[in-house]
């Protein structure tokens, strides 16, 4: 197995032949020289580069190098690279797929959309679909056709967390559940969502981290390729 010696880094070049999915780069808290050089020396071997948690600093250092570069200030994703333009589609004729990211609150966009550009940068088709809370519940039913469409739902959401719970109970497909860090005090920093979640009475339902959107739209992945034959 192959890896390139950084010194403050050990870049796992073989990850994508093991597991299907490249090196990501956890930007926050790497100081300002060694995150340069990262993205430059992956941005050099693969074409490409995909980064979480960056700052707007950040993406002005890198573009001085990396002209391509992009950054998205909602999701706060540094990435380069080619889109895919076959994104969903498979090898059998006549069957695409995509996956459904939706939110409870407007306040839990930036962590879905961390999820929904993940999926995206790996080559899936996602549907967006924001503040369907539980506190107006017609929102949500009134889109139980897409989202029983899709391969699988991540249903992000803060506050007590219910979204999931609903989600589960209307599709057949699995739902993969954020917590958000969003809420008053007694949502302790996301801890009462992430509770909810991991508690649901409703079947299918697998819960990431607390604000972690990247690890939700890499399974979503992950589902959606399997899905696509």
């Amino acid at each position: 197995m192959d890896y390139e010696e950084m010194k403050f880094a050990k870049l796992d070049t073989d990850r994508e032949k093991r597991t299907g999915f490249p090196e990501v780069v956890f930007c926050e808290g790497k100081p300002d020289e060694y995150l340069v050089e990262i993205y430059k020396k992956l941005y050099g071997k693969n074409g490409r580069v995909f980064g979480t948690r960056a700052s707007r600093e950040q993406y002005e250092l890198v573009k001085n190098e990396i002209p391509e570069i992009e950054y998205d200030k909602v999701s706060r994703i540094l990435k380069a690279g080619v889109k895919s333009s076959e994104a969903g589609q498979s090898n059998e004729p006549g069957k695409s797929t995509y996956i459904v990211v939706c939110t409870g609150g407007t306040a839990d966009i930036p962590v879905a959309e961390e999820a929904a550009q993940t999926a995206e940068f790996f080559g899936c088709r996602v549907e967006r679909i924001f503040d369907i809370g539980v506190s107006g519940i017609h929102r949500v039913l009134s889109k139980a056709e897409i989202l029983r469409g899709a391969s699988c739902v991540v249903a992000v959401a803060g506050m007590e967390g219910a979204l999931a719970s609903v989600v589960g109970g209307l599709v057949s497909n699995p739902v993969i559940a954020v917590p958000t860090s969003v809420g008053y005090g007694a949502s302790f920093g996301g801890m009462s969502a992430l509770l909810t979640m991991i508690n649901s009475c409703a079947n299918g339902i697998t819960v990431v981290n607390i604000d972690n959107g990247y690890g939700a739209g890499y399974v979503a992945t992950q589902i959606d390729r399997l899905a696509r034959g």
